[in-house]
């Protein structure tokens, strides 16, 4: 169930059976749990850029500049413990336009999570201005299409075989939301 939540706790409360999951702004407190989970991810080898995170203090400092540039950052817990991260930041010198990232632990993803820290992004990117957010999604994950879809994204295309892990190529494509037909 979501619930909502006075200014300064969390922005969304998610109960399942006995778990109690959180959605909330960055702040150092998560760093140490948001690298670790950042790191499974990479490691997965599916759906990353990435292979492996960065050192820890790159991405403390890393980290530690979106909070105090008040990017669009925001973490999932579960019991606490940071479980997945949605961020939407400024691409390149396009100030109008956000690239959306995104991602759970295996153990956290089917709960309504992913929705529910991005629906807690998207609601800052267009408070802060944005009008165009786009990602990048294989075109093999079609659990992540879907999500996308009901949040209003609609496929632009992309290159083929574009994204390369240990010699196997795959291709991906770029998915838009923009701000007069968001939900």
């Amino acid at each position: 169930m979501l619930l909502a939540s006075k200014e300064g706790e969390s922005l969304a409360m998610l109960s399942v059976e006995t778990m109690n999951y959180a959605i909330l702004p960055l702040s150092a407190a998560h760093f140490s749990g948001l690298h670790q989970v950042f790191d499974a991810a990479c490691k997965e080898e599916s759906f990353l850029f990435f292979l492996q995170a960065p050192p820890i203090e790159q991405t403390f400092r890393y980290y530690q500049n979106m909070v105090d540039r008040d990017y669009v950052y925001f973490v999932a817990l579960c019991d606490e413990t940071v479980v997945g991260w949605c961020d939407i930041l400024p691409q390149g010198d396009a100030a109008h336009v956000g690239v959306l990232s995104v991602a759970l632990l295996p153990q956290a993803q089917g709960l309504g999570l992913g929705r529910a820290l991005m629906l807690a992004a998207l609601a800052k990117a267009w408070q802060q201005g944005f009008i165009r957010i786009e990602l990048t999604v294989r075109v093999d994950n079609h659990k992540a299409q879907a999500l996308y879809q009901q949040l209003g994204f609609v496929n632009e295309g992309g290159p083929q075989q574009d994204l390369c892990i240990r010699g196997q190529y795959f291709t991906t494509q770029t998915m838009v939301l923009l701000a007069h037909s968001a939900l």
